[in-house]
Order: structure tokens, then sequence, then C-alpha cells
């Protein structure tokens, strides 16, 4: 199991849970009531699951395709530890994944 921590775009809110290797991020946070919404299904049509990766884990997971990198030039508050949700797979072994919500996050599903 992974413990993936969520700190909002505030910082004084912290959700912690544990996942299984082999579940895609987006579904970890949506099943969590974090504000991404995914508006694409996983498609990386869009840039609305962007989250920030804490430096420590960052080059813990798999690096971002150059279709992911492309579409993250279209993400506001975009850093270079930036990600998309929808293509982060949580790997076998990985012990922790810390993540924050990017500023100008704008959840249309009302979460």
């Amino acid at each position: 199991m992974t413990l993936v921590r969520f700190i909002s775009v505030s910082g004084e809110d912290v959700v912690e849970v544990e996942a299984e290797p082999g579940t895609r991020l987006l579904d970890i946070a949506q099943a969590n009531a974090q504000p991404l919404e995914g508006t694409c299904e996983c498609q990386m049509a869009c840039s609305t699951c962007h989250v920030i990766v804490d430096a420590d884990d960052f080059a813990r997971i798999p690096p971002a395709s150059e279709a992911e990198e492309d579409l993250l030039d279209l993400a506001s508050h975009v850093t270079r530890h930036s990600r998309l949700a929808c293509q982060i797979v949580i790997p076998e072994g990985l012990d922790r994944l810390t993540v924050r919500i990017p500023g100008g996050v704008h959840n249309m599903q009302g979460r």
C-alpha cells in the first residue's frame, strides 16, 4: 500500500489515504473528494487534473510523457514538479506520495 497525501491549495487541509499499486492517482483523488475534475476522463485532452508532486517524491514516480508535458504547458500554476493525476499510476513498492492541489483549480463537479 502507498500512503497518498493530498494538500489543499491553502496548505491548511491534508487528506491522507492508502492506495493500491496500479491505481490511477485521479481515481484516488476523486474517491476522496479532492477538487480534481478530470474532464476528459483520462484521455489526456485537458489539464483539469493537474497536481504538483512533492519534490522528494517527483523522481520516485515514472516520468511524464512528451504529450503530458505539452498539455501541462496549457495548465495554470504549473511548476517543474507538475503532473496530470490521470497519468500517474501508483507504482509497486512506492511507500508514499504527496501532491498539492495547485492554485486556480476550478472543480465544475461541485465536490
